[in-house]
């Protein structure tokens, strides 16, 4: 009989497969990405995982060993990933009835069939994923978003299951000792805090939860974590259609290379910031209400250079990347002190809604974010930047050629083989 499963397609250590996709010297090395301005580490193969190398390991502690090890650090290169993430997902795309992406390397995606039948299927995707975009992916099969999370934690760690798990074609014994063995904080939505107060009411392990009353759960915890016991219980309470919470905020925030120390300076990054910010709402097909400008010194500063959040309310929503630029460098230029030492920034989205084409213009508006919705100049941007690469145009500052002296460090950083023209990988014959 042919059912509806979800599966959770997940990419395997996605940053440090996107450097092996164009360099396969990496292979069967030690590999780790690093934060902004290469000062962490974010992302590891399973090589630098079995040297011992923790995620948030400082990369100063690191180098000494690094050549000793054979380790290579790579500085994180966004629009690489960014690049082979949408590739990868429009490859699963095509085997699903619906899709939903969750995050930058998982996507959902709905399957009709027996449990032979999207076995067959979750096989065909990850062969598609390696052949068309070359990373490799894990995919998890059950009847709730939950246990298909789970099952592509079963598929990671059994490679014999050869990277796909139908959790409704295991035994029910063999997958009742699995989750008897799995800690709560081993499921998805479970954080360490809710497992830590689990564990003084006697629920330790994915198991226990499952076993525990939905309705206490709720009394004691919330409606997410009752959901999240339900679904373990196969009852599907986390619909593929509901708007993901994360969709209600789009932020563009970075650290400096060196302090900015002058108000001139912060302006000059608030104009950079506000317009990737705006080709991000624009990317999304989104326009925001509000906007939020936010500025941050060392946390060991004495606080005089403490920046009070400032929040900017828009007369009608806008994508506008002449608006937003204008509204964060005002904000700036109101609130930054002078001779403070700057180390980071950002700017954040709320209230977004689809953006419905050109709007009808208001002679009223006081904060001139009807200024672009005519010439529609973030899309003008958007088509340039598609066709030519991210740093092709841009508005002032943002479109100079020479990064200013602020920019992320990104000393370790690999070509952006795929979004930048000057870039493209050379193939010899």
């Amino acid at each position: 009989m042919s059912i509806t499963h979800i599966a959770l397609v997940d990419v395997n250590n996605f940053y440090v497969s996107c450097e092996r996709v164009f360099n396969p010297a990496l292979e069967g090395r030690p590999v780790v990405v690093l934060s902004n301005n290469d000062g962490c580490v974010v992302a590891r193969s399973q090589e630098a995982k079995d040297l011992g190398i923790a995620t948030g390991a400082p990369w100063f502690q690191l180098q000494a060993q690094a050549k000793a090890w054979g380790l290579v650090a790579r500085s994180s290169n966004y629009e690489l990933y960014g690049d082979l993430s949408a590739r990868v997902m429009e490859v699963v795309g095509r085997f699903g009835t619906w899709q939903e992406v969750y995050s930058i390397d998982e996507s959902f995606v709905g399957l009709l069939g027996d449990e032979e039948q999207v076995q067959v299927v979750g096989r065909s995707i990850r062969a598609a994923v390696m052949r068309h975009v070359g990373v490799p992916v894990c995919v998890g099969v059950a009847g709730t978003k939950t246990l298909a999370k789970f099952a592509n934690r079963i598929a990671k760690q059994n490679p014999a299951l050869g990277g796909v798990c139908a959790l409704d074609a295991m035994p029910g014994g063999q997958v009742d000792y699995i989750q008897a063995r799995v800690p709560a904080s081993g499921l998805w939505g479970v954080g360490g805090k809710t497992a830590a107060r689990l564990k003084l009411m006697g629920i330790e392990s994915i198991a226990d939860l499952k076993a525990a009353d939905p309705a206490l759960i709720r009394k004691k915890f919330s409606v997410v974590l009752q959901r999240t016991v339900l679904e373990l219980n196969g009852t599907e309470c986390i619909s593929h259609s509901e708007e993901r919470a994360d969709k209600q905020q789009i932020m563009f925030s970075r650290s400096f290379s060196e302090p900015v120390t002058t108000v001139a300076g912060m302006e000059e990054v608030m104009a950079v910031y506000a317009q990737r910010g705006a080709a991000r709402l624009q990317d999304s097909g989104l326009c925001a209400s509000s906007m939020t400008v936010t500025a941050g010194t060392s946390r060991f500063a004495a606080g005089e250079g403490s920046f009070p959040a400032a929040t900017i309310r828009f007369t009608t929503p806008t994508r506008d990347p002449i608006v937003m630029m204008r509204a964060a460098v005002a904000a700036m230029a109101q609130g930054a002190v002078e001779g403070a030492a700057y180390l980071r920034a950002g700017v954040m989205f709320h209230g977004l809604e689809p953006a419905a084409g050109p709007q009808m213009f208001d002679v009223f508006a006081q904060d001139g974010s009807q200024q672009g919705s005519q010439a529609d100049v973030g899309g003008v941007l958007g088509e340039v930047r598609s066709r030519f690469g991210a740093q092709a145009i841009g508005i002032g500052v943002g479109g100079l050629a020479v990064p200013p002296a602020w920019s992320m460090k990104r000393e370790h950083s690999s070509p952006r083989y795929t979004t930048e023209w000057d870039e493209l990988p050379i193939v010899r014959a």
